[in-house]
């Protein structure tokens, strides 16, 4: 039995000639649409920073007066120094662990008076025996809680003062990963 609701297979219904009719005169006065004609979109002015050189002068300024020791790297970031004087193929080679590890020193435990002063000595010591390349185990500060790695952080800013130290990076993650640094050393 076919159902009286499914248009699909009824015909539409034809069209009296009084709908065609009134069609016609409501329609009567309509004319058609050009079109070809298209109206243009209004053009939208070029974007501007209007504080460019204020927000760049701002940065500048931060950059300048911020305090390297407050710097708060993640655990897992990797650290990385090169002096002017180590080539970029030495360097490379410091990066993939490529130089032997002649000494090295763990300073887990300690505060960060005593880690520098220890590591200090630890440099200083290894560059009179003529060593080349160390590596130092800061740790990747997983203890510190939100003070973030604490000896990380020292041990970066350390390095980078010292004119014993040619260069350091991140130790391979079979010697470290982010918890320890390859250190060059200078020649004596």
């Amino acid at each position: 039995m076919p159902n009286k609701d499914d248009d699909s297979q009824s015909p539409p219904a034809p069209l009296h000639d009084d709908d065609v009719g009134l069609f016609r005169r409501l329609m009567s006065d309509a004319r058609p649409l050009n079109q070809d004609a298209v109206l243009p979109l209004p053009s939208r002015p070029t974007p501007r920073a209007r504080f460019r050189r204020r927000d760049e002068r701002e940065v500048l300024r931060e950059s300048l007066e911020a305090d390297v020791e407050s710097m708060k790297p993640d655990s897992r970031e990797n650290l990385s120094y090169r002096s002017s004087s180590v080539g970029r193929r030495s360097f490379r080679k410091l990066t993939r662990g490529g130089f032997s590890v002649q000494s090295q020193i763990d300073l887990h435990g300690l505060t960060a008076a005593e880690a520098k002063t220890v590591l200090a000595e630890f440099v200083d010591r290894s560059v009179d025996r003529g060593h080349l390349c160390v590596r130092v185990i800061h740790g990747k500060g997983l203890g510190s809680g939100e003070r973030g790695p604490v000896l990380k952080r020292k041990v970066d800013t350390w390095l980078r003062q010292w004119n014993t130290v040619l260069a350091f990076v991140s130790a391979r993650q079979v010697d470290g990963g982010t918890g320890a640094v390859y250190v060059l050393l200078r020649k004596s």
